[in-house]
């Protein structure tokens, strides 16, 4: 990597830091060092993206072409503090930056193939103004600046927030979530292959109601993608 005398001047007055480890980055690497980038736990679920845990949370439930997530959710990890810091402290460079990475990796084994359309899981109005922005959104727009493939945010909209899914037992979550998205410009879906895309999934059942929502659109596709997924 070429690192022109402008940026290593920059990176002496105002150096930057690992978004785990807290130690500075050399002036070749982007907001995470290499040792933790190696070691994020990362799941390979692209390599058989129609038969792997999360494909599987789907099966019986909603036509879907195919699912992965890039890493697994651990909590109290250095990874899962990554997330914690992406969606409460307003880092939306980190939702970016692994947005990026995961495509990155996943587009080696053809995830992406076919897939013209990223749909972002909306979020309540309320969160987003809260945090300043849609994490899933910015992890959409990082897959976006790897693939090429364009982000549509207009096409489905969130009626609803009741309560957070934490906490909640499979059953329960379901209901949290029926009915809560609706798609509010369908010719924006129709004819396409949509990629739904999420920060994390635990039971499956937000992108199972963002899916369903989806589906009345005439002749689509749907996918999805996390971030990472808790639990498997």
């Amino acid at each position: 990597m070429i690192v022109n005398p402008l940026t290593r001047l920059l990176d002496l007055i105002s150096p930057r830091m690992c978004a785990i480890c807290d130690e500075r980055l050399s002036v070749s690497e982007e907001m995470m060092c290499a040792p933790c980038l190696m070691h994020l736990p990362r799941l390979h679920q692209s390599a058989a993206p129609t038969d792997n845990y999360m494909a599987q949370m789907f099966w019986g439930i909603i036509d879907m072409e195919r699912a992965a997530a890039f890493m697994q959710h651990v909590p109290h990890s250095p990874s899962s503090d990554l997330i914690y810091n992406m969606k409460y402290c307003g880092r939306d460079d980190i939702a970016i930056f692994m947005g990026k990475t995961a495509a990155r990796e996943m587009a080696a084994d053809g995830f992406f193939e076919g897939i013209d359309l990223i749909v972002p899981v909306p979020l309540a109005r309320k969160r987003e103004r809260e945090r300043g922005f849609n994490q899933s959104e910015m992890i959409a727009k990082g897959i976006s600046e790897i693939t090429g493939i364009r982000v549509e945010t207009k096409a489905v909209k969130r009626t609803r927030f009741e309560r957070s899914q934490t906490g909640l037992t499979r059953s329960d979550r379901q209901k949290n979530v029926e009915g809560m998205f609706v798609v509010r410009n369908a010719a924006r879906l129709e004819g396409h292959h949509v990629l739904i895309v999420d920060d994390v999934i635990t039971s499956g059942a937000t992108i199972t109601a963002c899916a369903a929502a989806i589906a009345k659109a005439a002749d689509v596709k749907i996918s999805a993608m996390t971030l990472a997924m808790a639990g498997g």
